[in-house]
């Protein structure tokens, strides 16, 4: 069951930066086929953004409605044939309207995952999985930089197709074959489960470990939900959390790293998509040590902490950028600690919202959609592509985001441990209150003083004489 899960989202997520604009086939001749000159490649990321936003949107809804094993690879399907598309793009237009299809059937995968993860997973296993689930994010990103450079060195030409334009096509082979398999192979969640790959003895065992750690049971969403989900803390606050963690990861959503080997004028195209791969290569272990740090011993706001200090000392030394080359190799080294801690955060505010599964969905997706909005704009305004590669504005806003989102998780903690002790104060209370009961019953007659019912200290008084508890 859970070797399904996991295989199945992480392959999944390795074909997302493959068919992402990203900068590999930016800096590898579709720059030049389509004649761009200014900002077009943060204009095109944007349009990816706004697609991504509005389609996350519904899905606030049907989490809670529809299996989860039908609706992601069936947007996964869609994804994958805007992604083939974009190989035959001839003008910046055409680009554009692909690049918002594609964001657009993207949309639902990534906080889907997280929202089926956290239907199967413990808090404290679910930085591990999604430390799994999030190494399919670099390794696709490092491999869309080895693809590219082979595409370029063996496909450039071929058929009358440019290397780059390959790139798009043998995504989609990867990816529309995947999306199929999901409908058969991913398991959905344990109240909407695919009975293809589990038994009712799978489905049995998985509630009843979440329901010995305090998971309650789905809920219908309501109005109530939306009500309550506009009175609390939870989705406000989340909501702020997730802007600024998006935005701390502006830096290679820009593609500065290749931007910056570009501008050298030093390196061939094959030559200069190899090296892309260093940074997401890196990633990989920052991902493992940080996810894995965080279940087994850091602890979720240390191990955020932790990542977002070396997404700090990477940007520090990019915003100062009149420091040796060697120094400017470290910094964008250090690039990919901004996402590392991803699955911990999220799997976090899976973990505070366990106790209502219709709030966790509409909470979680809607709160995602806000935040991820944010980078429409903000990479417009810090990381225009004509200011590459120092961007004196862009890396000075990442450094701040970096530490936002460092003293937000220590507010998260403070408040989740608060939540987490109320709920085990009424729980307490409803023991307590099962135990006046079963008294009661033992004795006809008996009456009991409603406003000592949750306290130790009962006292049960029958017609004419105490009862001792």
């Amino acid at each position: 069951m859970y070797l399904f899960l996991d295989g199945y989202k992480s392959f999944l997520l390795i074909c997302a930066p493959l068919g992402r604009f990203k900068d590999n086939a930016y800096v590898t001749g579709l720059k030049e086929d389509l004649g761009f000159h200014g900002n077009e490649l943060v204009h095109c990321q944007t349009i990816f953004t706004v697609g991504s936003v509005i389609g996350q949107l519904p899905f606030a809804y049907f989490f809670a409605k529809v299996p989860m094993n039908w609706l992601i690879p069936s947007v996964e399907l869609g994804w994958g044939v805007f992604t083939l598309l974009q190989y035959r793009v001839k003008s910046y237009a055409e680009l554009m309207a692909y690049r918002f299809f594609v964001g657009l059937f993207e949309a639902p995968y990534f906080p889907g995952v997280h929202f089926v993860l956290g239907s199967w997973y413990r808090g404290d296993e679910y930085g591990r999985r999604g430390g799994f689930f999030y190494i399919g994010l670099t390794l696709g990103t490092l491999t869309a930089s080895l693809i590219q450079a082979g595409t370029s060195a063996r496909l450039d030409g071929v058929h009358g197709l440019a290397g780059w334009r390959w790139m798009y096509i043998i995504n989609a082979v990867i990816t529309i074959p995947l999306a199929i398999a999901g409908l058969l192979i991913w398991p959905g969640t344990p109240d909407k489960p695919n009975r293809l790959v589990l038994t009712p003895g799978d489905i049995a065992l998985a509630k009843a470990r979440l329901w010995r750690n305090g998971h309650a049971t789905p809920q219908r969403f309501s109005w109530t939900t939306v009500r309550r989900t506009f009175t609390n803390w939870r989705f406000y606050l989340f909501t702020w959390w997730g802007i600024v963690f998006w935005n701390s990861t502006n830096a290679p959503s820009a593609g500065t790293w290749l931007l910056w080997l570009k501008s050298l004028d030093r390196y061939s195209a094959t030559r200069l998509n190899s090296l892309g791969a260093l940074s997401p290569g890196l990633g990989i272990f920052y991902v493992l040590f940080i996810c894995f740090s965080s279940d087994l011993y850091l602890g979720r706001a240390w191990a955020i902490t932790l990542a977002q200090t070396l997404n700090a000392v990477s940007v520090i030394i990019l915003t100062v950028w009149d420091v040796p080359e060697n120094a400017k190799w470290f910094a964008y080294a250090l690039t990919f600690t901004c996402v590392a801690n991803s699955s911990v955060l999220y799997g976090w505010i899976n973990d505070v919202l366990k106790h209502d599964a219709a709030e966790r969905a509409f909470i979680f997706t809607l709160a995602n959609a806000i935040a991820q909005s944010t980078t429409a704009w903000t990479l417009i305004l810090t990381f225009k592509t004509v200011e590459a590669p120092r961007f004196q504005k862009g890396f000075p806003f990442v450094l701040s985001m970096a530490l936002l989102t460092i003293i937000t998780a220590w507010v998260v903690k403070y408040l989740h441990q608060r939540q987490e002790a109320q709920y085990a104060a009424a729980g307490r209370l409803a023991q307590d209150q099962r135990e006046a009961q079963e008294i009661i019953e033992e004795h006809q007659n008996v009456t009991i003083d409603p406003a000592t019912a949750g306290q130790k200290e009962l006292r049960v008084k029958t017609q004419d004489r105490e009862l001792g508890p």
